[in-house]
């Protein structure tokens, strides 16, 4: 369906992508060049004051803002209770995603993908202004198309600040990217980009990051602390210029720290052809991809958690020493996205102040890990079928012992825990065709499968996850009628409109019936 974006302006034809509480984000067509984009409609009626305020400050320091590395914002549109931002139409994904899917990757390209982010960088710190989330899920590539720029996104959180003024702005960021000097509630300014720069420098190298604690407490203290180092055997291979370009970046002291101007001038940087080893990486790539697992799985697991617990519930759970925040009755919270947007009714929206949600102090920050640029998506009854469906065609290949078939509906990187692993976290389908070769095809007696009460909770458009249990019946070796019961949980992704099974959690009995 086409219609306009703004009955006033009229220069624009849209098509939705995706749906809010109070946003929605849409494909729109310039009429005059055809040119695609996307905008951002918000809806005012529903924005506090401070929300507002918010809402401006990210529209002016986006108009500021032209830069190749930088997603562009073309218009915004203010009428009576609607306000429309169209920015640059970005298709090619996570720079991160697209990393792992290179057959070719060195020490030279992880130059040429930060020299990119600090050129962005660097441009908005000409202008005065201060990203503060700096992150993987904002660095997106332009397309699809081979060498397509990296493009930095997600000015929700930016701030304008006097030259190179410290200031108290704020809690903000996200907790693994975090500058010391944020932890330590110090006055701060433009260097807090780039420590965390040096986070995502360190983890395009090794493909993990240089601060990591499950105890978030014991994560902040390695940051404050600058504990991070270079482990043998991966960072033999990485030249002793782009470690020097890391502890550079990585300083304590603000005071101290590379500029993106001088971090530009770097010759690991300037002069890659020469400097930066050419080097294929593959234990990068390979670690890179279980890092952007991880995030994804940690993504997957915060939405389920939200959107099966009330709220109350999740509070007590995330800090059981919290009884600070009161809220007047419990919100079941159907899908989560971004932290700055919380369902109609809830007491929470993202405190500008510390970074989190007014009223759920702790849960905000576990929000922090979610992507800042989705928004809250209606539960699709056709999409929860959808779900259903292709659930039920993988377990179907499984009682045929069907390889083929279970293949084109895994991801080949496929992460599981299942009883037959004994615990273990297994990746790939190598574990899997072991049971399909020995096991599954050899079986030819009846198996019958039941999914009961399957719970379906969509992760935005392409994401999805299932979490059911599974009643199977079959025949066992003395010809005597058995069942089997376990509850599994399934991770969904859809690529290039087909969904591929990316994560997979059994508890129970084993998946294949033994007998």
């Amino acid at each position: 369906r086409l219609s306009t974006v703004c009955r006033r302006s009229g220069p624009w034809l849209v098509f939705c992508l995706r749906r809010g509480a109070f946003s929605v984000v849409r494909r729109c067509v310039k009429k005059s060049s055809g040119q695609e984009y996307a905008a951002k409609i918000i809806n005012t009626k529903k924005l506090s004051a401070r929300d507002h305020q918010k809402l401006e400050r990210e529209a002016r320091i986006c108009r500021l803002l032209k830069h190749p590395n930088i997603v562009r914002l073309h218009d915004s549109i203010a009428e009576e209770g609607f306000h429309y931002l169209v920015f640059d139409l970005v298709t090619g994904g996570e720079l991160f995603e697209d990393i792992v899917a290179r057959e070719y990757y060195s020490e030279a390209d992880a130059s040429h993908c930060i020299s990119q982010i600090l050129e962005s960088v660097n441009h908005i710190h000409q202008h005065d202004i201060v990203h503060r989330d700096l992150k993987p899920e904002n660095l997106l590539l332009a397309s699809k198309m081979k060498g397509a720029a990296v493009k930095l996104a997600d000015f929700g959180l930016a701030i304008e600040v006097q030259g190179d003024q410290q200031a108290w702005f704020g809690f903000a960021g996200t907790p693994g990217y975090l500058s010391p000097e944020v932890l330590r509630k110090d006055p701060y300014g433009k260097p807090v980009d780039i420590w965390a720069c040096g986070v995502i420098l360190y983890i395009l190298l090794v493909g993990y990051p240089p601060f990591w604690d499950e105890d978030q407490h014991k994560l902040y203290q390695q940051i404050k602390a600058g504990a991070y180092d270079f482990p043998s055997p991966e960072w033999d291979t990485v030249t002793p210029e782009a470690k020097n370009l890391i502890n550079q970046m990585l300083t304590i002291n603000p005071a101290k720290r590379i500029t993106a101007d001088q971090a530009l001038k770097h010759p690991w940087i300037c002069h890659r052809s020469t400097v930066a080893s050419m080097m294929h990486r593959q234990e990068t790539v390979e670690c890179l991809r279980k890092f952007n697992a991880r995030r994804k799985l940690k993504f997957a697991f915060v939405s389920c958690l939200l959107s099966s617990v009330p709220f109350t519930a999740c509070k007590s759970l995330l800090n059981k020493k919290s009884d600070s925040a009161k809220v007047k009755s419990p919100v079941p919270v159907t899908l989560l996205f971004p932290v700055g947007v919380w369902p109609p009714g809830g007491e929470g929206r993202r405190s500008g102040g510390e970074g989190r949600l007014s009223g759920a102090p702790e849960h905000g920050r576990l929000l922090r890990f979610l992507p800042s640029s989705y928004v809250f998506v209606p539960v699709s009854a056709a999409r929860k079928q959808e779900i259903i469906k292709i659930t039920e065609q993988l377990i179907e290949a499984i009682n045929n012992g069907d390889f083929d078939a279970y293949t084109r509906i895994c991801d080949p990187g496929l992460t599981s825990f299942e009883p037959e692993a004994l615990g273990n976290l297994v990746e790939g389908m190598d574990f899997h065709k072991f049971y399909f070769e020995n096991l599954l095809s050899k079986n030819n007696k009846p198996v019958h499968t039941t999914l009961l009460n399957p719970h379906v909770h969509l992760i935005g458009e392409d994401a999805a996850c299932i979490a059911y249990i599974r009643l199977t019946q079959f025949v066992d070796s003395t010809g005597r009628p058995r069942s089997s019961q376990s509850e599994e949980t399934r991770v969904w992704h859809r690529r290039d409109s087909k969904w591929l099974n990316v994560h997979f959690h059994c508890s129970g009995a084993p998946a294949a019936p033994l007998q």
